[in-house]
């Protein structure tokens, strides 16, 4: 395994900056934006995408600090009911994926995207209850919409060689393992998780069940590093369907916090050790999004914490067993 970081929160170094700053670290890979709402301050697409030479200085620049590119990242909605909006996420989706595929880079990593609760509809309709009837009514047709997209996309991606790391993630059809395991089953293999355990812990699941669930059906594609903190004094009043502002910290349910800072050592030591049980070998990408300490200081907590956590080596021959 290895620690790798989605770069957004360093938006005010160059590329360059970036990676001198992270190797000093320790970081192995990076997980630069492209497009969507990570934007693209460090890997602009139009300046690489069908660009041999801009490809080849950026692998010149990746190798120079010991660096690799764990996924291109772009998370939008492609399914959102107003056709221009659709239409934008689309393009930098499938550009991503072309971009990826001339990277040698394996992964792009978004959002499922989410539709209105009807054809009329204008405004993106997350759907967490079956009754009243019409919101079941409306969940089909959202899963319907996603699925001719979704198929169409994964064949995209599988003429590409590149997978699609969906992020499980609340306003977003799949917000959860077994909506995303219902989607892969109706596109292809190369739909599968950008598993972030913060949107999950929240939402009450087990994160070393969910890493199971998933493992089981081979659809761990990338991971990110964020922790989430429930606050039970609001929590045990208003609950975790919280709409109170990110900012007003006091007040919320549950904040996204540095790793480490919302579930202990030993926990993230769980979690990368069943994250080996299933198989997954990949980057530990650290998103940022504390909004309790600085970018650096979380970014810097977290390779600490990691760093104690991941393997390094592949695991030797059992011995005591024969």
């Amino acid at each position: 395994m290895e620690i790798g970081v989605h770069t957004p929160p360093l938006a005010d170094e160059s590329l360059d900056g970036a990676l001198a700053y992270l190797s000093d670290l320790g970081v192995d890979a990076v997980e630069p934006g492209v497009g969507g709402h990570p934007g693209q301050d460090h890997l602009v697409r139009s300046e690489y995408l069908d660009d041999e030479a801009a490809q080849t200085e950026l692998r010149k620049l990746l190798d120079e600090y010991g660096m690799r590119i764990s996924a291109l990242a772009t998370h939008n909605n492609p399914l959102h009911p107003d056709d221009e909006r659709a239409d934008r996420a689309d393009a930098e989706l499938r550009e991503a994926i072309r971009l990826a595929a001339q990277l040698d880079v394996g992964t792009v990593t978004c959002f499922s995207g989410l539709p209105a609760g009807s054809p009329s509809g204008e405004v993106p309709n997350w759907i967490t209850a079956p009754w009243p009837s019409e919101h079941a009514e409306a969940h089909d047709y959202q899963w319907e919409v996603a699925v001719e997209y979704w198929r169409d996309l994964a064949d995209y991606a599988d003429e590409h060689g590149v997978d699609i790391a969906i992020e499980m993630h609340p306003n977003m059809l799949v917000y959860e393992p077994h909506g995303l395991a219902r989607l892969r089953e109706a596109t292809n293999d190369r739909v599968g998780a950008n598993f972030d355990p913060s949107h999950l812990y929240w939402q009450g699941i087990s994160i070393t069940d969910a890493i199971r669930y998933l493992g089981e059906r081979d659809a761990i594609h990338h991971f990110h590093a964020k922790d989430t903190r429930v606050y039970e004094e609001q929590a045990r009043e208003k609950g975790v369907l919280d709409t109170t502002a990110y900012d007003d910290e006091l007040e919320r349910s549950w904040l996204f916090r540095s790793v480490g800072y919302g579930h202990d050592e030993s926990h993230w030591k769980d979690v990368v050790s069943t994250l080996r049980l299933v198989g997954y070998d990949g980057a530990l990408s650290i998103e940022h999004e504390d909004s309790l300490t600085s970018g650096r200081e979380g970014l810097e907590k977290a390779v600490d914490l990691l760093d104690r956590a991941i393997f390094e080596t592949q695991p030797g021959d059992a011995y005591w067993a024969e």
